[in-house]
């Protein structure tokens, strides 16, 4: 990851955030997930899917931001989106709350899937403030560095495009974008939408609608919210 060639981004994204792969942060990073591959530790995304968020979306169609926080730990789930899974595995809890709200505020029926390519590919920039994860260990590659490397991307979506919504679950990601600049967007928080916090003011937010009343009150086109089961 030192070399902004060997990366596989868009070349929007590169010319944006290319810089990043040379800075001491990323080489250390590059060096302990090698050791983690090494040791013969199991991370999750593969390393093709790591910047799949980046990939799918490009810079200048990003239209809304969701922000987690961490991959998903277990076989075959996570694939590079935040919230996502790969098709044929079991929704997980938080976004099949997700999908509840939706449903709620729309009337659409509930997948019976949970990839989530196709809001990607609309705009909407799903990504986790932390890139990788180790097998069955939660938040086990966090204060590694790509925090700082997620914050970048923030910072540059913040200061470098206008009118992009912003939907921070939970304190974590709400004190990720502290900085976010309210005058020039539009931020929408809520508690996470795990079990554990989503009736605490997730279920009934109403974000999906707010999104995209907004965005097109500011002359873009809304997001189709809805996954079709063969999408």
């Amino acid at each position: 990851m030192t070399k902004k060639s060997a990366i596989q981004l868009p070349k929007d994204w590169l010319a944006i955030i290319g810089g990043e792969f040379d800075c001491p942060y990323m080489v250390k990073l590059k060096k302990y997930l090698q050791q983690e591959k090494n040791s013969g530790r199991v991370v999750y995304p593969k390393g093709a899917e790591i910047f799949n968020a980046l990939n799918t979306t490009p810079f200048e169609n990003i239209k809304v931001v969701i922000l987690g926080q961490d991959p998903y730990h277990g076989p075959n789930q996570a694939h590079g989106l935040a919230f996502s899974v790969q098709k044929g595995v079991p929704i997980p809890p938080s976004l099949l709350n997700i999908y509840k709200e939706i449903k709620q505020e729309f009337g659409t029926e509930i997948p019976r899937h949970g990839d989530l390519t196709h809001w990607a590919r609309q705009g909407v920039l799903l990504i986790n403030a932390t890139l990788t994860v180790r097998q069955a260990s939660a938040g086990s590659h966090q204060g590694k560095g790509w925090e700082e490397f997620t914050d970048t991307v923030i910072r540059e979506i913040n200061d470098r495009l206008t009118h992009v919504v912003f939907m921070l679950w939970g304190a974590y990601a709400q004190k990720k974008g502290a900085f976010i600049n309210s005058e020039k967007h539009l931020i929408l928080t809520a508690p996470h939408p795990s079990p554990l916090s989503a009736h605490r003011g997730f279920m009934g937010c109403g974000h999906f609608l707010k999104a995209n009343k907004y965005l097109k009150q500011h002359g873009h086109s809304p997001v189709d919210w809805e996954i079709a089961d063969i999408a």
